[in-house]
């Protein structure tokens, strides 16, 4: 069975009602971006990150999979489908992807301060919530500054693929975007973007199809191709 490698950023959620990470002006939910997911910014004001980080938990009982994120499934009909994924939301598994790698962490876990295990957890965090192991929490969240330790995974998801589709994201952010110059050469790239960056690695890329769409309009019709008899 052939293996694709789905790259989805913030652009797939926005259509399910998820604001993207940053606007224009460079604020995240009227927050400074620094403020709310940095480490820094965790250490100066706790509760703020908490309060910040609770609410987007809570918005993921408002929202659901749209119509790209269901077309994504219908793949898995005819290949081995892995996604990996920028957004820290779980749309992408209450559509039914079996297979999901979250480089940036999940919103539905928490992380112990003690043994930076972490732990599903779908409740807001409080100061006095602990983890199993008696650790304080924090958002399972990579923030500016930090590692992203799923990086290598993904690496190795998208050198096995024989197509990768790229869907929703700037490719700008590193080092989620340098993960297409990952891929085998020739292997067939689809990015599907209303608003397509093409950076150096995909640049380089040798069957490159630019799709100009948003995420709802462009991916269900790319998958329809992608599921027609050879």
């Amino acid at each position: 069975m052939q293996r694709i490698a789905v790259l989805t950023g913030a652009g797939i959620s926005a259509e399910s009602g998820i604001r993207t990470f940053r606007a224009a002006d460079g604020l995240w939910e009227e927050h400074r971006v620094e403020d709310v997911a940095s480490p820094e910014g965790f250490k100066r004001d706790p509760a703020l990150v908490q309060r910040f980080y609770n609410a987007r938990r809570a918005q993921l009982h408002e929202v659901q999979p749209n119509a790209a994120h269901r077309a994504l499934v219908e793949l898995e009909a005819a290949y081995h489908v892995d996604i990996i994924t920028q957004n820290i939301d779980d749309l992408h598994e209450r559509a039914g992807s079996a297979h999901v790698t979250h480089l940036h962490g999940e919103l539905r876990k928490a992380r112990s301060l003690k043994t930076g295990r972490a732990y599903p957890w779908t409740a807001a965090i409080t100061e006095t919530d602990r983890c199993p192991d008696g650790g304080r929490l924090r958002p399972h969240v990579v923030w500016f500054g930090e590692a992203v330790p799923l990086i290598s995974t993904a690496a190795a998801l998208v050198s096995a693929a024989d197509i990768i589709l790229i869907i929703g994201t700037s490719m700008q952010v590193y080092p989620a975007a340098g993960l297409v110059g990952q891929a085998r050469p020739r292997t067939p790239v689809y990015y599907v973007d209303p608003r397509p960056s093409i950076n150096h690695e995909l640049r380089r890329a040798n069957a490159l199809t630019v799709v100009e769409q948003t995420a709802v309009a462009g991916v269900p019709p790319l998958v329809a191709q992608l599921l027609q008899p050879a």
